[in-house]
């Protein structure tokens, strides 16, 4: 039988210990255990990959702490653009969507276009169409309003800028990789992107090899950053390559692309991946990052600081 295991993450950034309240940080903790306790079951129990990334995500998806579904950050125009993507290793089968409203689970929507389409990304009210078809679950606005993001709007909603996650610069995104005991990898990433965006601006997260990406011969990658430096240095992508034909370990792979790449390129964030052995790597260049990490053999990890 093979290792299993599963990472996940819920955004990365200046996350610092001293402007964390003890309420908040046991808050934050509890969510990504939850999510974490979700996915490993699904392994436990027998369960794929595709699956377990599936339950850990949504998980993060449907609590409010987190840029993603429920807790998405509001557009320039009061509204949630929120993007996803999933990917299953044993067949290079992807999905992915973007600019998407009021669907409760955005992952689950890229899953169903993944099995279920001869496509790899939808947009906006196509794949909302797509969602009505497959019969998704759809919300109304006032399930995603929070008070603590229609703040961050109007605190900079008359100002020509994008805002990260919040001011003290968190990148808010969440994702899952793991490794199921016959070796199979997957990778989920979800957003709600920016905070003012406006155009229908789509980072890294639903962008297959940026955000997302997951290959039995190599490795499972889910990202969370400033986007625009994710896509331009194709993150998820690269720590494959450097794996498959370099001969890098998953650790040696990871390490060169955050802290070294993305830093020479000028960005920040972090990711969390696993090779088909079941090995995790959760890497990042940020002050923290939301992550959390379990295997059969027994190691878990629930950590937001450095």
């Amino acid at each position: 039988m093979n290792n299993f295991s599963i990472a996940l993450h819920g955004g990365a950034g200046t996350i610092l210990r001293a402007a964390m309240s003890s309420e908040k940080e046991r808050e934050y903790t509890s969510a990504l255990k939850a999510a974490l306790d979700a996915g490993f079951n699904v392994l436990k129990d027998g369960g794929t990959a595709i699956d377990a990334v599936l339950a850990s995500t949504i998980s993060l998806e449907d609590c409010p702490l987190f840029n993603a579904g429920k807790g998405s950050v509001f557009t320039h125009d009061g509204k949630h653009e929120m993007d996803a993507s999933i990917m299953d290793g044993s067949t290079l089968a992807a999905g992915a969507v973007a600019c998407l409203r009021n669907v409760r689970n955005p992952v689950l929507l890229a899953k169903e276009i993944m099995v279920h389409s001869d496509h790899v990304m939808l947009l906006g009210e196509g794949a909302e169409e797509f969602a009505r078809i497959r019969k998704m679950k759809f919300e109304p606005d006032e399930y995603f309003y929070t008070d603590f993001r229609h703040k961050q709007l109007l605190d900079i909603v008359n100002e020509e800028r994008t805002q990260l996650d919040h001011s003290d610069k968190k990148f808010g995104t969440v994702g899952a990789v793991a490794c199921d005991r016959n070796g199979n990898l997957a990778a989920a990433t979800s957003t709600g992107g920016m905070t003012n965006k406006r155009y229908n601006r789509i980072g890294d997260s639903p962008v297959i090899g940026s955000g997302t990406y997951a290959n039995n011969r190599t490795c499972a990658i889910s990202c969370t950053g400033h986007g625009e430096f994710f896509l331009r240095a194709v993150v998820a992508y690269d720590i494959s390559c450097l794996m498959e034909y370099k001969g890098l370990t998953l650790e040696k792979a990871c390490e060169l692309v955050v802290n070294k790449k993305l830093v020479d390129l000028g960005g920040e964030g972090g990711l969390v991946a696993v090779d088909s052995q079941g090995t995790t790597s959760l890497v990042f260049n940020s002050e923290g990052m939301y992550r959390a990490s379990k295997s059969s053999a027994g190691i878990e990890t629930v950590l937001i600081y450095r």
